[in-house]
């Protein structure tokens, strides 16, 4: 009887424990098909567009991108866009761009010193005392991207490598970086007491931005960056150089213009480059794309996010057609000359010029006015009465000037004696 007991004791916890386990599973379940519920959901939620931006980040083998607007300097796509990361020999755009604004002349010539002579590879390979013309030594600069010549430009320029440096970190700031910071000419790693030679995706893509769309030597920027080929002598015609671009993404897309790739140690393959196709301009900037043996990531990367700017993003015509409302003129004369009453006057945009936007098509701009609280008389046409903004997500992106359309007049003592005396006139006009 005991050992009855026993065994029945035995079968009634055996079934409670089965019963525990399915409502875990039950519970277990729901919960799991009730998460994958609302990811479903939240992903139908997306528009197409925001579904396309989360796969090419996804499948991006950078650490760190950006996608450029390069009219606007607009960031349309990121990765971690402002980490800072050592950026190799993108850092060669600065250098040529740096070059080009100081050439006095297409026939300045350049000295090879020491230290020049003694850059590691990839280099030129020039003998201390040599001479170039420093034009030749951009193509080298930017087709093969040769540490020695960023030395020789380096020095001749700023005087120093440390001078240029000055140089190159004065620009940046000009520019709008405040993550950049340069110590070499030509991108090899490098630290020093004021921190590392980096940069982060999207501020390397705002200095591109400046070689292409914004320097008075942006036409001879992309003539050197689109060359395919270019062969020259030293000054003494006694060695001749030739260099082919390896910026392969030149023949990758239509519309591809400029380009320049990186390696090192520490900072791994690095790219900025940029097309332009239909009067739009996207700026591709890559930091950490791989290590040996995926030198390919960078044009995997470079195409996808192209492809997704091209695709999804068109421009769009605004010309800062909003109603104005009319401001109020503290001592204005109101228009119905009375001695008393509330002045206003009447606000149009000046120089109504249609601008050209470049936007998602699930993108959404509004205007947003800002106007003086009122204005004193005497006031003339055209002052300056405030601002109409074109805004997307707090960035502005278009902004127009507001004037006042007409004259107001002041309401002054003289003007207030002048008509109290025409009132008084007509009054005795009327008792006559």
């Amino acid at each position: 009887m005991k050992h009855f007991r026993k065994n029945r004791y035995k079968r009634h916890i055996a079934v409670m424990v089965m019963f525990i386990n399915s409502v875990v599973f039950f519970i277990a379940g729901t919960v799991t098909h009730g998460a994958e519920s609302v990811k479903a959901e939240q992903t139908a939620e997306l528009s197409e567009p925001e579904k396309a931006e989360q796969n090419v980040l996804a499948g991006l083998h950078a650490g760190y991108a950006v996608l450029l607007d390069g009219d606007s300097g607009r960031v349309l796509l990121e990765k971690d866009g402002d980490v800072k990361r050592p950026m190799a020999s993108t850092t060669k755009i600065m250098t040529c761009i740096l070059a080009l604004e100081h050439m006095k002349s297409e026939q300045e010539i350049v000295t090879a010193s020491a230290e020049a002579a003694s850059q590691p590879k990839v280099r030129l390979g020039v003998r201390e005392g040599q001479q170039f013309y420093l034009r030749d030594l951009l193509y080298s600069l930017m087709l093969e991207s040769h540490n020695d010549s960023a030395v020789m430009i380096a020095e001749h320029i700023g005087g120093s490598v440390r001078g240029f440096a000055s140089l190159m970190n004065k620009k940046a700031a000009e520019i709008g970086c405040e993550d950049t910071y340069y110590i070499t000419p030509n991108g090899l790693d490098a630290s020093d007491e004021q921190g590392t030679h980096s940069t982060t995706a999207r501020e390397l893509a705002l200095v591109m931005r400046y070689c292409l769309m914004e320097s008075p030597k942006s036409r001879e920027f992309r003539e050197i960056t689109g060359a395919a080929t270019q062969q020259f002598r030293d000054v003494e015609g006694r060695q001749s150089f030739s260099c082919t671009n390896h910026n392969a993404f030149l023949t990758m897309m239509n519309g591809a213009v400029s380009g320049k790739t990186g390696f090192t140690a520490d900072a791994g393959y690095c790219y900025v480059g940029a097309l332009q196709r239909d009067s739009r301009t996207f700026i591709v900037a890559l930091l950490a794309c791989g290590w040996p043996n995926h030198k390919t990531y960078k044009w995997q990367d470079t195409r996808a996010l192209m492809e997704y700017g091209l695709k999804y993003y068109k421009k769009q015509r605004y010309d800062g057609n909003v109603g104005l409302p009319q401001l109020s003129v503290a001592d204005g004369i109101p228009e119905n000359g009375a001695l008393s009453g509330v002045s206003t006057v009447k606000l149009q945009i000046r120089d109504r010029e249609k601008t050209d936007i470049l936007l998602r098509e699930d993108e959404e701009p509004v205007y947003r006015t800002l106007l003086t609280d009122t204005l004193k008389a005497a006031v003339k046409a055209g002052t300056d009465a405030g601002t109409v903004q074109l805004v997307l997500d707090n960035q502005v992106l278009a902004e127009w000037k507001v004037e006042a359309a007409e004259s107001i007049a002041k309401r002054d003592y003289i003007w207030c004696l002048r008509q109290l005396m025409m009132q008084f006139t007509h009054m005795n006009k009327i008792n006559q």
